[in-house]
């Protein structure tokens, strides 16, 4: 009796260990190694620009190498769930996500760099919900678009008004913050969502008015603070406060212009070494990479995040549900437009706005959702290849 029962576990025990062996060989490999290309990089840079002013040997790296090793266990677990069960709980991951933009604003949040952006957890932890927030709108806006109309193709005008109603009211309160990076990024992830949905024409005009509508009230009401307004100044002519608002800017091109072709060598960058472009470890950390690697690790970092973004599509491509397919599509324009807006500041060709560097800038909660979006990526793909 009790041979057989042990031979019934190892059987159960065999079939679950071929299931686990089967997802792994379905799943995106290239897409696996190439983010895990990004983190080991992305290490490297952090030590390297913290090592001189954060306390211990090793500064935040610790930090930020458990992060990297949560956000992995999150992509995982995600992995190993059916995105249709994803679709049933979005309306739940979207509260919660709005209870955190809510909770941030009230004197439970905590204003970093002028923006009321995070909650602090104690022991050096904080909690950004802004950045939550944007796989939870990706979730929502996917699964309202996801039922098409009778007989067409296309979603139907009433989830569509709901879309944009649970759009506006998330990056309403991500601007009450202010945080006019994370708004952009959350315009992009909804316009992305009707676009991949197959929105109508008429829609896309109304949606293009209105934004451009919003963008001149904004102007009009003051409603940026004056460090945002001079971040665009600034932009349109560095040289003119080089040791003021286009500080950033300046040293950051100095950073990246001094590596050259193969860099300074790790730990061997003047600018990094000397905290001379703010925020380095964070919003500019490709300076670090510029500098250090030199235009031939500039040039690998893009590739690699470009290598993420084409396996990204070519699952959204191959998806056949329209859920999978949305939320694939909307992941891939969220990361794009993230990425160019990122690295486009550091060399000179887009404002200052604040967003991290998808992969490779240190913070748990980005690094959190990043990592979340990957395995909701590698899921989709694992039941489209069933």
């Amino acid at each position: 009796m009790v041979s057989r029962a042990v031979a019934a576990a190892d059987r159960s025990f065999g079939r679950r260990a071929a299931g686990v062996a089967a997802q792994v060989r379905r799943a995106d490999g290239v897409l696996a190694v190439a983010v895990l290309a990004l983190a080991v990089i992305s290490v490297l840079a952090v030590w390297s620009s913290t090592r001189t002013w954060a306390p211990g040997a090793t500064g935040l790296v610790k930090k930020h190498i458990l992060n990297l090793g949560v956000g992995t266990a999150l992509a995982v677990a995600v992995t190993a769930v059916n995105h249709r069960v994803m679709r049933a709980y979005a309306p739940l991951v979207y509260l919660v996500a709005l209870a955190g933009l809510v909770l941030v604003i009230t004197p439970v949040g905590s204003e970093v760099n002028g923006a009321h952006s995070w909650i602090m957890l104690g022991g050096g932890f904080a909690f950004q919900p802004s950045e939550f927030a944007k796989l939870a709108l990706v979730l929502m806006l996917a699964t309202l678009l996801a039922q098409p109309a009778e007989g067409s193709d296309r979603p139907r005008g009433a989830d569509v008004l709901v879309g944009l109603v649970v759009a506006a009211v998330t990056m309403g309160l991500v601007m009450f913050q202010p945080d006019f990076g994370t708004t952009m990024v959350l315009g992009v992830i909804t316009a992305s969502a009707l676009v991949v949905s197959g929105m109508r024409k008429r829609w896309l005009v109304l949606l293009v008015l209105a934004v451009a509508g919003a963008g001149l009230a904004v102007w009009r009401l003051e409603v940026l603070e004056p460090y945002q307004v001079a971040r665009f100044t600034a932009f349109l002519d560095p040289s003119t406060d080089p040791r003021g608002v286009g500080y950033n800017s300046t040293q950051s091109l100095n950073a990246v212009g001094s590596g050259r072709v193969f860099g300074k060598g790790l730990f061997g960058g003047g600018q990094t070494m000397g905290r001379f472009v703010p925020e380095q470890h964070t919003d500019f950390i490709f300076t670090v990479v510029g500098e250090e690697f030199g235009f031939l690790g500039s040039a690998t970092v893009v590739v690699l995040l470009g290598v993420v973004l084409l396996r990204a599509l070519r699952i959204a491509r191959r998806c056949e549900d329209r859920f999978g397919l949305i939320a694939a599509g909307t992941i891939v324009c969220w990361l794009a437009f993230q990425t160019f807006i990122n690295v486009g500041m550091t060399i000179g060709i887009m404002p200052i706005t604040g967003l991290p560097l998808p992969f490779l800038s240190y913070g748990g909660t980005a690094t959190f959702t990043n990592m979340i979006a990957i395995g909701l990526l590698q899921a989709i793909n694992l039941r489209a290849r069933l």
